[in-house]
C-alpha cells in the first residue's frame, strides 16, 4: 500500500515523461527549451516573449491553516489540484517556489510535495536543481564583496563602516553566521566591521529576483539596493559601487523559470523561492505571468498559514505583478485542527470531535482574513487514513456559517484521482466570476498604518510595540519617498502572534517590531517582529542526520 512507502519511494517508482513531451503539452517546441538533462529544462526567452498576446488563464491560490507539527499538506494539495483539473479534462498547470537547502538538512524537509501528489525529480528540486539558489547567492556574494572592497580602495562614496547594513548570505542554516566581525587579520584584509549573514531566501536578491519582470527590470531594481550609509545619513545603493550589472549577469540564465512535471506527467513550473514566514513567500513573477499565458488554469502557493503567506501574494507580488486571483483553496487537516484545539501530537490519531471543533476557530480566522480580499474560498480537507467521518462533518458544519464550500480530498493517496471533487469546485468557482480581488491597504497609508492594519486586521493584534528607533526608523523611510511601499512581516508562522506557543485564534496579544529593514530595490520594507530569525539554526537532531547515499548510490532520508 502506498501509505508505508516514503515519498522519495513513490517518486522512484513513476517514469516520467521526456521534458520534450512535458513542453509539447504546452505548445512549447523542444528547440524553445534549455535542458537539464531529459527531466527538467529552463524556458527560453523566446517562449516567454511570444507567449504574451495569449489570453490569461485563471489564477488560484492555494494557502492553509497555521503550519502545525502535524502537517497541513500545501504543496501536495497544489500538485493533487493540478492532476485534479486535468483529470476533469481541464488544461492546468502548477507554479510553485524552489526549496531551500536549509529547511532541507533541517527540519522542515523539502517542499516537492508527497504521496502520490508530488513533481518530480523530487532529490533534484530539493537539492541543487539547476543552480537558481548558487546564482542568487554568488550574485548576494558578489555585491557584499564589492561594498567591502570600495571601502578598502578609497571609499569615495564616503560610506559609514558602521552603517553598512547589507549583509551576507548562505542557503543554509547557520546560527553561528548570525552576527559576526568580518575583515580580520590586519590592514592587507580591509577595515573590520560588525556584520552578518542571513539564509538566502531571506536575500532582498531573491525578493527581487522574483518580483522583477524582465531583465531590464532586474538590474534596475539590483541597481536601487540600499546598502550603507554615509556619515550624513545618505544612502548608497548597489548602483553607486557599480554591482548592478555584473549581479544581473550572474542572474540571466537562472532568472528564466524551470520547466518539471507532476508525478502524473502535467507542466509544473518551479522558480524562485523566498520564505514567508521572513519574506514574501511566493514563487517568482516571471513564472507565474508566463503560466497564465500557457495555461488555462494556474494553481499556485504561498508560503505557511495564509496570514502569511496568502497576505505577502496579495499584498506584495499581486500589487506589484497587476495580478488578480479567481479562487483560494485553503488547505486543513483533521489533526492539525485538532492539534490546534490542545491535542498532543501522540494523540492525534484518536477521533476527537470536541477538541476538533475547538481547533476549527484557526480555520475560521483564517477565513475571515481571506474574505477581505474578496476573492471567494473554498476549503480542502487534505484527507489522513486515519480521519473519520464524523470529523469531516464537524469541518463542513463549520465552515457552512461562512457559506463556504468544502472538499475532503485524497490527493496524497490517490493523486489526481483523489482531488476530482477538489478541482470541479475549484474550477466551477473560479470560472464563475465571483472575485472582486482588492489588497488590504492602499499605497498611500502611512507605514506605521500599514504595520498596524496587518496587525489588527490579521493577527487581530490590540497593539503594536515599538521603541523610538523604530518608529525614526519609519519616520525616515516615509519622508524620503518609501511611504508607498508595502510592508512584509517577518514573525513566527505558528501563531497569529509572535509567540509561537499561543495556538488557535488568540486576541488581546501585542505585537512588538524589533527591527524594520529597507529593501529599497525589492520595494517594500521588512518588519521584523518577535523572536524570529532571518538565518535559522539547525534542530538538536537535523535532517542531515538521516540523509546519505545507499549501496546503490541513490539519496536516502530525503523527504
Amino acid at each position: 500500500m502506498s501509505e508505508y512507502k516514503s515519498d522519495i519511494d513513490i517518486a522512484r517508482e513513476t517514469t516520467g515523461l521526456h521534458i520534450n513531451d512535458v513542453a509539447a503539452k504546452l505548445n512549447i517546441n523542444q528547440e524553445n527549451i534549455v535542458p537539464f538533462g531529459h527531466d527538467k529544462a529552463k524556458l527560453s526567452w523566446d517562449v516567454i516573449e511570444n507567449v504574451q498576446q495569449n489570453p490569461d488563464g485563471k489564477l488560484i491560490l492555494v494557502t492553509a491553516v497555521t503550519p502545525t507539527p502535524a502537517g497541513e499538506g500545501k504543496t501536495t494539495t497544489s500538485v493533487g489540484l493540478t492532476d485534479g483539473i486535468n483529470k476533469i479534462g481541464k488544461q492546468a498547470m502548477v507554479c510553485l517556489r524552489e526549496p531551500s537547502l536549509g529547511p532541507c538538512f533541517g527540519m522542515k524537509g523539502g517542499a516537492a510535495g508527497g504521496g502520490h501528489a508530488q513533481v518530480i525529480p523530487m532529490e533534484d528540486i530539493n537539492l541543487h536543481f539547476t543552480g537558481d539558489f548558487h546564482a542568487i547567492t554568488s550574485a548576494h556574494s558578489l555585491l557584499s564583496a564589492m561594498i567591502d572592497n570600495h571601502i578598502y580602495w578609497g571609499n569615495s562614496m564616503e560610506i559609514d563602516s558602521r552603517k553598512v547594513v547589507f549583509r551576507r548570505v548562505v542557503d543554509m542554516n547557520d546560527r553561528s553566521l548570525r552576527q559576526i566581525t568580518s575583515s580580520l587579520g590586519g590592514s592587507t584584509n580591509g577595515y573590520p566591521r560588525e556584520d552578518g549573514f542571513d539564509i538566502t531566501v531571506a536575500s532582498e536578491i531573491m525578493a527581487i529576483f522574483c518580483l522583477s519582470q524582465d531583465l531590464k527590470e532586474l538590474e534596475e531594481r539590483l541597481g536601487n539596493i540600499i546598502v550603507a550609509f554615509t556619515r550624513e545619513k545618505k544612502p548608497v545603493r548597489a548602483k553607486d559601487v557599480n554591482a548592478h550589472k555584473a549581479m544581473t549577469v550572474l542572474l540571466k540564465d537562472a532568472f528564466r523559470p524551470n520547466l518539471v512535471q507532476t508525478l502524473e506527467g502535467n507542466p509544473a513550473l518551479i522558480h524562485g523561492g523566498p520564505f514567508a514566514n521572513i519574506a514574501h513567500g511566493c514563487n517568482s513573477v516571471v513564472a507565474t505571468k508566463t503560466a497564465l499565458k500557457l495555461a488555462d488554469y494556474v494553481v499556485t502557493e504561498a508560503g505557511f498559514g495564509a496570514d502569511l503567506g496568502a497576505e505577502k501574494f496579495f499584498d506584495i507580488k499581486c500589487r506589484k505583478a497587476d495580478l488578480a486571483p479567481d479562487a483560494v483553496v485553503l488547505v486543513a487537516t483533521v489533526r492539525a485542527l485538532k492539534h490546534q484545539g490542545g491535542v498532543s501530537k501522540e494523540d492525534l490519531t484518536t477521533e476527537n470531535t470536541e477538541a476538533l471543533l475547538d481547533g476549527c476557530a484557526n480555520l475560521g480566522r483564517h477565513i475571515r482574513n481571506l474574505s477581505q480580499f474578496g476573492v471567494p474560498i473554498v476549503v480542502c480537507i487534505n484527507k489522513f487514513v486515519t480521519d473519520t467521518e464524523n470529523e469531516f462533518q464537524v469541518i463542513r458544519d463549520f465552515c457552512s456559517q461562512f457559506h463556504v464550500d468544502v472538499s475532503v480530498s485524497s490527493h496524497w493517496e490517490h493523486g489526481g484521482d483523489g482531488a476530482t471533487d477538489l478541482a470541479e469546485k475549484v474550477v466551477k468557482l473560479a470560472d464563475s466570476g465571483a472575485s472582486q480581488f482588492r489588497t488590504l491597504y492602499d499605497d498611500e497609508m502611512p507605514l506605521f498604518e500599514k504595520i498596524e492594519t496587518i496587525a489588527k486586521n490579521i493577527y487581530y493584534a490590540d497593539e503594536i510595540m515599538a521603541d523610538k528607533s523604530i518608529r525614526e526608523q519609519l519616520t525616515w523611510f516615509q519622508n524620503n519617498g518609501f511611504g508607498h511601499l508595502p510592508v512584509c512581516i517577518a514573525k513566527t508562522q505558528y501563531s497569529f502572534s509572535t509567540d509561537p506557543l499561543l495556538l488557535g485564534a488568540p486576541t488581546g496579544h501585542s505585537m512588538t517590531v524589533r527591527e524594520v529593514r529597507l529593501s529599497a530595490g525589492a520595494e517594500f520594507v521588512v518588519v521584523v517582529c518577535g523572536a524570529i530569525m532571518t538565518m535559522p539554526g539547525l534542530p538538536r537532531v537535523p535532517s542531515a542526520d538521516h540523509i546519505k547515499l545507499d549501496d546503490d548510490g541513490l539519496v536516502q532520508g530525503l523527504f
